[in-house]
């Protein structure tokens, strides 16, 4: 039987749910409006939490996927942000892509998987 646990769930949707040893982290965004480097920022230090949350780090990241509202204007910024809170010689698996997000003031979604 898999052991299954799931974190800060709600009705919809949980912000992790851990199975075999994997952390698999809900897409984080930061809040509405603000600049590209604020809301990488919000949402690094939201995954950091949820990381905590789950018993492992950033050190243990497997996968990261990150959607831009715009790769012309945002990826930049986002990539600024995210090289400096990557730990060294930990950077995951990574894909980016642009993507309409779930609200218009939403500018970076990002999505992580972690080893425990």
């Amino acid at each position: 039987m898999t052991n299954i646990t799931r974190i800060d769930s709600g009705p919809r949707m949980s912000q992790a749910v851990i199975v075999n040893g994997i952390a698999h982290l809900a897409g984080q965004v930061g809040a509405e409006g603000g600049t590209v480097t604020e809301q990488t920022q919000a949402i690094l230090d939201q995954i950091d939490v949820l990381l905590a949350k789950a018993g492992t780090d950033k050190t243990k990241l497997i996968t990261a996927q990150i959607w831009c509202a715009n790769m012309a204007t945002d990826f930049a910024d986002m990539n600024a942000v995210w090289d400096a809170w990557v730990a060294p010689g930990c950077a995951p698996a990574r894909w980016t892509g642009e993507a309409v997000l779930a609200t218009p003031g939403f500018k970076v979604e990002i999505i992580v998987t972690a080893a425990l």
